[in-house]
Formats: structure tokens, sequence, C-alpha cells
């Protein structure tokens, strides 16, 4: 009885918990690679993904829900609060994530990350003068070939732009976890570095890199088939549980908030939820 109460007394919250339900499950049917058939250029899940986040974004809106009538109740919390986190709870499964996107609109998002990712690479470039002489050596060896690996992901990233093909797509596919490892393996090489300001520095310009690929591996992997996913988990050697002590989410989290200029709580939970994607994939 007391759940039938709690729908009556909180009806705009239980239909956004619903909604939110929604979007959960639609989210684990799509990595799972289950469609529920065609709707148009897209499938059955997204479709019903979209409808549902859009539902969330007018609950959102309501003017009611907005004003805390839950309030009228002494002690009862705000609805507009629980909405406004049920809002954030959603954004945890963004269709960045979900299959159905567009390869196009994938690959468009991978170079517009370029400018930040040239200038990450760029800071890289200069940190080996920065470091102590016996670190210098350490560092400029780990980073050794950014430069190539970076230009070499963007200019495939474009190429797929032009011509979404599969062949385009498996060769970014592979480049992406190729500079991927080469920065996770940096990172891993970089805590080596003795002088701990040195490190702190060293460390902090490679998770600029690191956020950036990651972030783009993300993209690529919602555009990916499962037996693509297992194929590029299987060339990975350095796996991102090995990277958690080194990394800031905090950090990325203001890089991937800046750049879609987003709120940091939101971007904070996508990092998230991007990590915990690829640690199920096996990487």
């Amino acid at each position: 009885m007391n759940l039938f109460r709690n729908i009556w007394n909180q009806p705009k919250t239980s239909a956004a918990g619903l909604l939110i339900a929604v979007v959960s499950i639609a989210g684990v049917l799509s990595q799972q690679g289950i469609s529920l058939g065609k709707a148009g250029t897209g499938t059955v899940v997204s479709l019903v993904t979209a409808l549902a986040t859009a539902l969330l974004g007018l609950l959102a809106k309501d003017p009611e829900a907005a004003s805390g009538q839950s309030t009228r109740q002494s002690g009862a919390p705000n609805t507009s609060v629980k909405l406004g986190v049920w809002m954030l709870i959603a954004l945890l499964v963004p269709l960045p994530w979900m299959q159905g996107c567009s390869g196009v609109t994938v690959a468009q998002d991978i170079v517009n990350w370029t400018p930040a990712l040239q200038s990450a690479v760029a800071t890289v470039d200069s940190t080996a003068s920065l470091l102590a002489p016996p670190d210098a050596p350490i560092f400029s060896a780990a980073t050794y070939g950014f430069d190539a690996a970076s230009n070499l992901l963007v200019a495939q990233a474009k190429a797929y732009l032009a011509n979404p093909s599969a062949s385009a797509l498996q060769t970014l596919q592979t480049q992406v976890v190729t500079f991927q490892q080469q920065v996770s393996a940096a990172l891993l090489q970089a805590v080596k570095i003795v002088d701990p300001a040195g490190q702190a520095h060293a460390l902090s310009v490679l998770q600029a890199v690191a956020t950036i690929v990651n972030t783009i591996f993300a993209l690529v992997a919602s555009i990916s088939s499962k037996a693509a996913m297992a194929r590029m988990s299987a060339a990975t050697g350095v796996k991102l549980a090995m990277l958690r002590p080194y990394l800031d989410e905090t950090r990325a989290a203001e890089m991937v908030a800046a750049h879609y200029n987003e709120p940091l709580t939101v971007a904070r939970m996508q990092v998230v939820r991007a990590e915990q994607m690829e640690m199920n994939a096996g990487f």
C-alpha cells in the first residue's frame, strides 16, 4: 500500500522514475546489441530512449514541479529537487553510448575534439624540458610518438566523416585503441618519475590527453559492434583498472563539461559512465 500511496502523493516524481527506468533498460539492451527492430534510420530501442528523454525534459520544465509544491506537507522532500537529481541520473545514459548513433555525427564530434587534442599533445611535447634531468628521459621515452598517433587519429576520423564505410570505421577503431594504449602506458611510466612535483606535472598533462582519447574511444565504441569491441579489447594490454589510481575524474569532468558546455555534475557522471562501459567491455 505504501507503494501506491507514494505514487499518488508524488505523481511527477513517480513518472520521472518510470521514464528513467525506461532509459536505463534501453541502455542495457543497446549495449547487448538488442534493437527490437528498426524505426526509420534508427532502432526501436533508440526511439524509445529519445521519447523517454524528451518526456523527462518536459517534466523538468513543469512550472508546478519547479515551484516545490511537495513542501505542502511538513518535512516532505521537495519534488523539484528529486526531479533534478533524477534528470542527472538519466544523463548517465546519453546518446553517445547508445546504439543507433549516426556514424557521421560521431566522426564530426571526434573532429571537433581536434583543437583540444592537438593543444594537449603540444603541452606534452614541452613538458620534458621542465622536468628534472633524471626524469626527463623517462617522460620523453614514454610520450614518443604522441604527435604521429594523434595526427593519424584525427586524419582517420576525417576520412571516416568523408566516407563512413565499414573499412574506414575499422581503421578508426584500431587507431583509437593504439593511441589509447600509448597514453595509458605513458601514465604508468610517469609514475616512475622520482621528483614529486615533476611527477604531478607529468601526470597532469598526460591526464589531459587521456581524457580526450578516452572520450573519443567512447564515441567510437557507440557505433561499434560487439564483435568489434571484443577485437579492440583483445588488443589492449594496459587495462583501465591499472590506471584508476592515477586518474583525476574531476579534471576529466571539467574538460568534458567545458567542451560540451554542460554542467560539471553531468560531465562527471558521463565520465564515470564511460569508464564503466570500458571496464565492462574488457578494457
